[in-house]
């Protein structure tokens, strides 16, 4: 189908789609930006400690450039005291270096959002395939990022090379310059090479942010297909849906007619509606429908009730109005009352004749329904 190419997926991404890419680790994410951060949060730090960093600086320097004759003398204490030296610029790098890490994790979760998941660190034997792989490599997400890394390179390169070029001279000069005045010269050259570069990649990122934010949504955009696909999984297929519907409703007609031996009687319009009550004045507060039909259903209802024993009765209005707005297994409406109740009071007269404790009574008496509960009865419209 011409649907299942890629070409074709021209649909905007589900939410759904959106949530099963989160939880396979595909979120867009800009290096750029957590390039910036991490720069930019490093400089501010140095900027914000730079005043202490340069008298310990001064003090860890002159201390390391003392010498005593025996340091001079034995291999051993010379590689120690480098050593000490070294440990001691440690306690400022690994700081350094985690806080700045801390930032760019910061920096990038700002574009894609937080997302924990270790289903990418899962082996994929299949990437392993060099012939499959050949498409990733020139893939358009691959070039993208292979240019931008590229320019930005060039970029960066470039500003530093211009600004070491044009400061090569105060860098010579350093050399005649007390120590104090050199470390603070430097950290002032530096600074302010940082500040260029801090602007390049502000620059970057601003492009690259929601350019990986685009490229993202692209790469997950859908085809029609895939979209009926989607929908079919979630609202299910629509022949299981309707074979499961049936079967729902034979159960529940299996349950309905079991309930039929249990009724009082049943009320019925002769030929099109049947409906079952049973009450039980200790439990219930009002007559309870156990079982409704219509047609051919309503025909099952009498036979089952008839071979039981239990009471048939016609009374087509009160029968329509009961399988109209009464549900099964719940109490009959309040409006429906009084016609039931005058319905109960005739089987019980009828069953007292039949046990011989009652003179047999006549014909049911005519059942009062309001009118309004008769789906036959329509009003007519205002001309």
């Amino acid at each position: 189908m011409a649907d299942d190419n890629g070409s074709d997926r021209n649909l905007p991404a589900s939410q759904r789609k959106l949530e099963k890419a989160r939880e396979e680790g595909q979120v867009a994410r800009s290096r750029d930006l957590g390039h910036f951060a991490a720069i930019a949060g490093g400089g501010a730090i140095l900027v914000a400690v730079a005043p202490m960093l340069t008298r310990w600086l001064q003090q860890t320097l002159a201390q390391s450039l003392s010498f005593d004759r025996a340091a001079g003398t034995n291999p051993e204490l010379m590689t120690q005291q480098l050593a000490a030296m070294a440990w001691k610029l440690m306690w400022v790098v690994i700081p350094l270096g985690v806080a700045m890490t801390l930032i760019a994790i910061a920096g990038s979760v700002l574009i894609g959002g937080w997302n924990w998941t270790l289903k990418p660190l899962m082996p994929k034997f299949e990437k392993l395939n060099p012939i499959a792989g050949l498409p990733r490599l020139f893939s358009k997400q691959q070039m993208v990022d292979a240019l931008k890394a590229c320019a930005l390179a060039l970029v960066l390169g470039g500003i530093g090379f211009a600004y070491l070029r044009s400061h090569i001279d105060s860098f010579a000069g350093l050399i005649t310059v007390p120590l104090p005045a050199a470390l603070s010269d430097v950290g002032s050259t530096i600074l302010g090479g940082l500040v260029l570069l801090l602007i390049a990649l502000a620059i970057c990122a601003a492009i690259d942010a929601p350019l990986q934010r685009y490229m993202h949504m692209s790469r997950l955009k859908m085809s029609h297909a895939e979209m009926k696909q989607e929908h079919k999984e979630i609202e299910g297929n629509s022949e299981v849906k309707a074979k499961i519907k049936v079967r729902m409703r034979e159960m529940s007609r299996r349950r309905m007619l079991a309930a039929v031996p249990k009724a009082d009687l049943v009320v019925m319009n002769p030929t099109h509606y049947a409906v079952a009550l049973k009450y039980d004045e200790t439990r219930m507060g009002a007559p309870r429908v156990v079982a409704k039909g219509a047609d051919l259903l309503a025909m099952t209802i009498r036979d089952t009730a008839r071979a039981n024993k239990v009471p048939v009765l016609q009374s087509p209005v009160l029968a329509r109005a009961l399988y109209a707005h009464a549900k099964i297994d719940k109490e009959i409406p309040a409006a429906l009352f009084a016609a039931v109740a005058q319905v109960l009071a005739y089987v019980y007269q009828l069953r007292a004749a039949l046990a011989g404790h009652a003179p047999m009574p006549g014909d049911l008496p005519s059942v009062h329904v309001p009118p309004e509960l008769d789906p036959h009865n329509k009003p007519e419209s205002a001309e």
